[in-house]
């Protein structure tokens, strides 16, 4: 009969085995034991390799300790002895625990049967955004406490495992002892023994210390792995990948609701706002019929008619920045044709799309254009502008992808951190499962790509 561990019944881990009444009978007590003495050489290593790290904090509280009454004396270097150890740990501690983390996750495949993977990003290329990634991230602080905590957990083992054998190796040995020196007299707690025959009862003891001996090795073993993983252990690659797509789909939906509501906002304002605003302005133009011409009610009548006219334009304006209706009755091409002719800056547009993308991927393709026109005209002083809008088909069952750049031939040296608009949009392709590119030299031409693959992205439910 096998258990859920594996499918041949067998324990994949050191806790695991130790559940088990055969627990003896495996490598596993062994494992354990190996574990423990490596866990004891390691601390020793660590100990000595981070001796200069720790030194001034030892001698502050070594001087506090020895005279804590003096505290007028031993007060300003015991200041300075912490502020220098402080700096030294910050600056130099990551270097030693980098190497002894990535140690001790290999080490942890003796208890656990698996390998563990750690929790550092991968830094950026170069040795300045490899610092600033692994010194600003809390896995590198994770273990540079495992170091610390590592003295104390090595002297445990040391401490239990060393008193235990030597114990059990007293008793084994004390008939032999007796043996060859006659003379002497062994002390067994409250028993004094000198023959022999006397000790032969505690030696038939030291098996049961050797039983307890690799039991204990399992409990401090397993007790050390379970503080090694929770510090220096990162989550497996199969959780990371269903948070991450369990937050990409959340993303998804709520772009999906956005576009939904602009959509509706869209819509009401065209069709209600708008079209009431116009059978006013007539209203008004037919008013104006009775009225004596060039009179002060036909002035007054005249004067409200302009205004009903220019918010008209300014809400026809406000409902193509929500979402133009040439989008939604013509496409993508006479909308970028359209954004072209109200740029001030020349622009040239081409287009290569013989289908009508998703409506998602339209809206995000004109808004991208659209905020990077409007960076042109108040950002830059480019002469002329291009944008290229195409299709390139997918292999396989892959979806399409729509490819849009726009180039301006400007000075260059944008930067997306100054608040050009461009991060927020980035988010928004992101979302989609595309990507958003920026060239920028100094000197010119800056060209945004922008790469939005033709698939469906979650329905929002609802009317």
């Amino acid at each position: 009969m096998t258990t859920p561990d594996t499918p041949s019944g067998r324990p994949r881990s050191l806790a695991q085995a130790m559940a088990r009444p055969r627990f003896l009978l495996t490598a596993w007590p062994w494992r354990a034991l190996l574990h423990a003495l490596a866990t004891v050489a390691v601390g020793l290593v660590v100990t000595v390799v981070a001796l200069p790290l720790y030194l001034p904090w030892a001698m502050v509280l070594g001087a506090m300790v020895s005279r804590p009454w003096d505290t007028t004396r031993i007060g300003e270097p015991a200041l300075a002895g912490f502020l220098v150890g402080l700096v030294m740990i910050a600056a130099f501690a990551p270097l030693l625990a980098l190497p002894l983390g990535a140690l001790e996750r290999w080490r942890l495949r003796i208890v656990s049967g698996e390998a563990a993977t750690g929790g550092h990003r991968p830094p950026p290329p170069g040795l300045w955004g490899w610092i600033r990634t692994r010194y600003t991230e809390s896995a590198t602080w994770r273990a540079v406490a495992y170091m610390f905590l590592l003295l104390p957990v090595s002297g445990l083992l040391l401490s239990v495992l060393g008193g235990l054998a030597l114990v059990g190796a007293a008793l084994a040995l004390s008939p032999f002892l007796l043996l060859v020196q006659p003379s002497a007299i062994l002390s067994m707690g409250p028993y004094y023994i000198d023959t022999p025959e006397q000790a032969i009862p505690f030696a038939l003891v030291s098996p049961v210390l050797l039983v307890l001996f690799l039991y204990a090795s399992g409990v401090l073993a397993q007790g050390h792995a379970v503080i090694a993983r929770s510090l220096l252990v990162g989550p497996p690659k199969e959780e990371l990948r269903a948070e991450l797509s369990q937050v990409t789909e959340s993303r998804a939906r709520l772009v999906n609701a956005f576009e939904y509501e602009r959509r509706r906002i869209e819509r009401d304002l065209h069709d209600g706002a708008q079209q009431r605003l116009v059978a006013l302005s007539v209203d008004l133009g037919m008013a104006r019929l009775d009225l004596e011409e060039s009179s002060e009610a036909d002035r007054r009548v005249a004067a409200a008619q302009a205004k009903a006219n220019e918010l008209i334009d300014e809400l026809r304006e406000l409902v193509r920045g929500i979402h133009p209706r040439v989008l939604t009755d013509r496409g993508l091409p006479a909308a970028l044709a359209e954004l072209a002719d109200h740029c001030p800056v020349p622009t040239r547009v081409d287009t290569e799309i013989p289908g009508r993308p998703p409506a998602h991927v339209e809206g995000a393709a004109y808004f991208v254009v659209a905020e990077a026109l409007t960076n042109v005209a108040k950002h830059t002083e480019a002469n002329a502008v291009t944008v290229h809008a195409g299709t390139v088909l997918g292999a396989g069952t892959a979806p399409d992808t729509l490819v849009v750049e726009v180039t301006d031939f400007g000075p260059g040296g944008a930067d997306p951190s100054r608040g050009t608009g461009l991060t927020g949009l980035q988010d928004r392709i992101a979302v989609m499962g595309g990507t958003m590119s920026l060239s920028s030299p100094v000197g010119g031409p800056t060209r945004i790509r922008v790469e939005l693959p033709c698939g469906p992205i979650p329905p929002t439910p609802g009317p």
